[in-house]
């Protein structure tokens, strides 16, 4: 069965007394939201609501995730059914930071150019919870509060009708068997210690790596847990627009055939990667693939897992590409990936993260401003007396985003 996303343009979002949409406008109730989320969680001390829009001098820090607000209106499988989606609106959460890997985000300036998410019309919740609870369940806390205000927002405009409808097909009908076989393998963060993702609620450190339907993100089906750096956190945001697995599926049929997605973990034993990316390796020869494309989330230790699958994949005379950033040091000139191998032959970079830029201070500073200086790619005197700052990509969400949804790209000179 195919997957309908009925969409609903949002090109602003303002308070007012009552959740709705109205020509483009959303607007949002805050009381009624904090109310919706503090009645499920006792565990939330305080909650403020607060709106920004495109443009606005305005910087959000201490980001967690992002989230597309969604709902599931039909379907009963994973990739099927119906979604209702407010397109050009996102939930941004923040709070405390619990480790050090946050992020930020500013609405214009210089940082605007780093962040996709510059140009959605934002739903923030500043979020502190109860006193006496373990790290884990704060971040629980924050991350289930962001998906509660997702569903909150979709739900309140059930009634506006559609500005349009996206039917999203991918075996639902016969394909030409003279087309490439082409798989996506879908690596996702699962490393525990607050490194997580979810795949259909339940934690990803289980159960991969599986084939499952490409477009099971969309329907809000895989969920960011991950206090990661900023510059390559794969949000939910990004599970629910993978514009990997949309280029796939737009050229399924007439370009290549889209096989399917193997979607991965990156454990942190050198025995448990060995043993993922060959069960990764094997799925991928299941699905009888001829070339594969492999994405990421985080750097370093994750580099090992990406390095596994390509030479596995390779041998096995799977022509692979993947996609990365790099870690190459302000200047550029150092090593950039943590492993490497000479069958990884097809690398698209998508930025070096440690790249120096200098932020200007913002009318408006959401989120707990003192701790930038613990932000990965943040430094002890990152903010200046006069609110200015220097901080490497890495702090900023989005930056360097390895499924490409980023705003990052390169002409020759």
């Amino acid at each position: 069965m195919l997957l309908a996303i009925h969409k609903l343009f949002v090109h602003q979002a303002v308070f007012a007394e009552q959740t709705a949409l109205a020509e483009g406008c959303l607007q949002i109730c805050a009381e009624d939201l904090r109310n919706e989320l503090t009645k499920h969680d006792q565990r939330i001390r305080r909650l403020d609501v607060e709106v920004a829009n495109p443009g606005d001098c305005a910087r959000i820090v201490c980001v967690k995730d992002v989230l597309e607000p969604r709902l599931r209106v039909s379907g009963e499988q994973p990739g099927e059914g119906s979604v209702r989606a407010l397109t050009g609106a996102a939930v941004v959460t923040c709070g405390p930071i619990v480790g050090y890997q946050e992020g930020i985000i500013d609405l214009s300036g210089p940082g605007a150019e780093y962040s996709p998410f510059s140009k959605n019309h934002l739903v923030i919740l500043k979020v502190d919870v109860a006193d006496g609870i373990t790290k884990h369940e704060h971040e629980e806390t924050v991350r289930l509060a962001g998906l509660r205000a997702a569903e909150y927002l979709a739900h309140a405009t059930r009634d506006t009708q559609p500005d349009e409808t996206e039917a999203v097909t991918w075996n639902e009908s016969p394909v030409d068997e003279s087309l490439p076989r082409i798989a996506y393998v879908y690596m996702v963060l699962s490393q525990g210690l607050l490194h997580d993702t979810y795949l259909l609620g339940r934690n990803a450190k289980q159960g991969l790596p599986l084939i499952v339907d490409p477009r099971i993100g969309m329907a809000s089906g895989i969920v960011s847990g991950n206090c990661v750096s900023a510059c390559d956190k794969n949000t939910t945001y990004f599970h629910q627009n993978n514009p990997v697995i949309a280029q796939l599926l737009r050229g399924h049929g007439t370009k290549w055939n889209f096989v399917g997605v193997v979607i991965t973990n990156e454990p942190t034993r050198l025995g448990n990667k060995q043993q993922s990316a060959q069960a990764a390796i094997d799925l991928v020869e299941q699905l009888m693939a001829n070339g594969a494309i492999i994405t990421k989330e985080g750097f370093g230790n994750p580099d090992a897992d990406q390095i596994m699958i390509i030479r596995g994949l390779e041998q096995a005379g799977i022509r692979t590409t993947t996609i990365t950033d790099e870690f190459a040091g302000s200047d550029g000139g150092s090593q950039s990936l943590a492993d490497t191998t000479p069958e990884a032959d097809a690398v698209v970079s998508v930025g070096n993260a440690n790249q120096r830029v200098i932020l200007p201070a913002m009318n408006r500073v959401i989120g707990d401003l003192p701790n930038v200086s613990r932000l990965a790619g943040g430094y002890p005197y990152s903010l200046r007396e006069d609110g200015s700052m220097e901080i490497e990509l890495q702090a900023i969400i989005g930056a360097t985003n390895q499924l490409g949804y980023g705003c990052l790209s390169c002409r020759e000179i």
